[in-house]
């Protein structure tokens, strides 16, 4: 695990820490779901402070709010959900969100099944790829007639 991964893995931990209550044992208990259903899933902290799961590209992020707790998957909207997991953010083409609230169960095995769809989703289509370094050409100024030189 490189530095930048065990870094933000602490921080996970930290803000699951310092939610505490329903909120940070919600938390822990989809990051372990996550992780159980792909092994090899790297953590990363973003955006001032957002718990990211990725694999070839982001799964799912991790968010505490007063209310709920938001798991956005990235490719959400691509993905099948035949139990029904996906309750907010429902309205987008790309993304989809879990909202859980105090006292809702989650399908385990419906959520592992999303995460993994997600992986089998990233794995089919590679990220897209920054913009070449090489500079294009600039424009070849077209050159102005010589002035006829008066006699």
């Amino acid at each position: 695990m490189s530095d930048d991964c065990s870094d933000a893995s602490e921080k996970i931990t930290q803000r699951i820490h310092d939610l505490g209550g329903w909120r940070g044992e919600t938390l822990a208990r989809m990051r372990q779901l996550i992780h159980d259903a792909c092994p090899d899933v790297l953590e990363e902290w973003k955006w001032m402070g957002t718990p990211v799961f990725s694999h070839a590209g982001i799964l799912c992020t991790g968010e505490a709010y007063k209310e709920v707790v938001k798991l956005t998957f990235a490719k959400g909207a691509a993905l099948d959900d035949p139990k029904k997991l996906f309750n907010s953010s429902l309205e987008g083409n790309v993304r989809r969100a879990i909202d859980i609230r105090e006292d809702e169960k989650v399908n385990e095995t419906a959520f592992k099944a999303l995460i993994q769809a997600a992986v089998t989703a990233n794995a089919a289509k590679p990220p897209k790829r920054a913009a070449s370094a090489k500079k294009k050409p600039a424009a070849v100024a077209k050159k102005k007639p010589a002035a006829k030189k008066k006699k």
